[in-house]
């Protein structure tokens, strides 16, 4: 325990010390939200990376898609470093950075706003933030506080509340400056992290070798392969696909990951943040749902539903974790704490920056000068936290369901809105506002009414396919509405 305590104790100390030493960052608006538009390769890639990959990741994801598909859960992985890094990295990143300070936009909202001469489009862009990305923010809580229990059996309350002081704090004080400075050094303790609990965790069931022929010996319901679980496309490929297709495109439209490439120096630095963040993810991502395909194997420990039998997908991976050695244990509370309080950052920073800039000023508050706008962007910072702690602590002591499901639709939401409008409005000087506004009702109307109504079976199908949309109706729309003249070019800039 002491070990532990200590490890925790430095960390927290590490991460406000960050924060002390970036505050004179964060003088400015520019500065507070973007880190000047001066960030370099490195410090971009793991904070795309760690933004990426939080606990819901490690602890809620890995866990459940490893149980349903075995090893080839590690595709999912794949496909965050190949789809949702690599190819966004080349993709979007030079050319966001490019243009968005063209436009001078800060954040999506304004993107939209100004990209597409609409103040209709910039309020609508930060009300969807606003209303799904809280939620999302509740959930990164979750997994984190299931390790602390089975760690140190600290109460599920003082986890959250923990967690929400320690990163109100840095954020406050250093900005976005001290969030992609944290990320850099919690990257590497995710990377460490996750390398040295998969070579324990196959150790301790005999090495490689025996741990997959163990779990090739274990059925799966509904499947009628021999060894499901670690044939190459798993029991259940469709939706696997699915889950693929959700988790790794959806980066592309997420307003928190797309931030990221405002703030890098140069188109020349996205390139080399592409190769950076990719490898961070193969090792991170992969490496997690590789684990999480061992999770049957330890069927015993596992926590079931006595309602429906089903396994509660958040104690997987922490009964997997909780036979390691103290000091593993450590890293691991360490690793899981520095994915979620990077996500957690990222995404409260997100949010005020957006409630701020695109709603409040200008709408509420007409005369807002830069002092008030920091002022009241390190206000919202402290409400969002707290806002989604409350939520987190709600929803642990509630039966009502309404705030899981919009947790879960959170990504599909916000990525089936702006994914098409946002990438067609960089590259094409065809776009109509007709045809963001369709992709706007069609991402928020497709999962809220799938919530309720249900005719998607998967909701994670039904993101995938609402982002897949939305770069189909984009277009279609455009060609039979007039489009907002712009020039997409960008050679000669960097």
């Amino acid at each position: 325990m002491f070990v532990k305590l200590l490890m925790m104790i430095v960390f927290i100390a590490m991460v406000i010390g960050i924060g002390v030493y970036t505050r004179s960052h964060a003088g400015s608006v520019d500065g507070f939200v973007l880190g000047g538009r001066n960030v370099g390769p490195w410090l971009s890639a793991f904070a795309y990376g760690t933004s990426y990959f939080s606990a819901v990741i490690f602890v809620g994801y890995a866990g459940q898609f490893g149980w349903k598909y075995g090893i080839a859960a590690t595709w999912i992985g794949l496909g965050n470093a190949i789809i949702g890094s690599l190819l966004a990295w080349q993709v979007m990143g030079p050319r966001t950075r490019i243009i968005t300070q063209r436009l001078g936009a800060s954040t999506m909202p304004q993107f939209f706003g100004k990209r597409y001469g609409s103040e209709g489009l910039r309020i609508a862009a930060a009300i969807i933030i606003f209303v799904f990305l809280i939620p999302y923010t509740a959930s990164v809580y979750n997994g984190l506080s299931r390790l602390f229990e089975m760690a140190f059996g600290v109460p599920y309350d003082v986890c959250i509340i923990g967690m929400a002081v320690v990163t109100c704090v840095y954020v406050v004080l250093g900005g976005y400056m001290a969030t992609v400075v944290n990320d850099f050094v919690q990257g590497i303790v995710m990377l460490f992290g996750i390398v040295a609990v998969i070579l324990s965790v196959l150790s301790a069931n005999g090495g490689a070798h025996a741990a997959i022929a163990s779990l090739s010996q274990i059925p799966v319901e509904g499947s009628d392969i021999n060894g499901a679980l670690v044939s190459f496309f798993g029991p259940d490929l469709p939706n696997l696909i699915g889950v693929i297709v959700l988790t790794s495109l959806g980066t592309w439209g997420l307003p928190q990951m797309v931030g990221k490439f405002y703030a890098i120096k140069s188109a020349e630095a996205a390139k080399q943040g592409a190769i950076i963040s990719t490898i961070f993810a193969f090792i991170v991502a992969g490496g997690s749902y590789f684990l999480g395909g061992f999770g049957r194997l330890y069927a015993d420990q596992v926590t079931f539903n006595p309602e429906t039998g089903q396994p509660v997908f958040d104690s997987i991976v922490p009964s997997m974790l909780s036979t390691l050695p103290d000091m593993l244990i450590g890293i691991v509370i360490v690793l899981v704490l520095s994915a979620s309080m990077s996500t957690l950052s990222s995404l409260v920073l997100t949010s005020s920056s957006t409630l701020t800039l695109d709603l409040i000023k200008g709408h509420v508050v007409r005369d807002m000068d830069e002092k008030k706008q920091l002022l009241c962007m390190r206000i919202l910072l402290v409400v969002f936290v707290a806002l989604s702690a409350g939520i987190a602590l709600f929803q642990y002591n509630s039966p009502v369901n309404f705030i899981a499901q919009l947790m879960g639709i959170s990504w599909g939401a916000l990525a089936g809105a702006f994914l098409g409008p946002f990438l067609w409005g960089l590259y094409s000087d065809r776009v109509s506002v007709q045809a963001v506004w369709a992709s706007f009702a069609l991402g928020v109307g497709l999962t809220t009414a799938n919530m309720f109504i249900g005719f998607i079976s998967s909701p994670v199908n039904c993101g995938a396919i609402a982002m897949v949309l939305s770069l189909a109706v984009v277009p279609l729309v455009s060609l039979i509405t007039p489009a907002v003249p712009f020039d997409v070019s960008i050679e000669g800039e960097r």
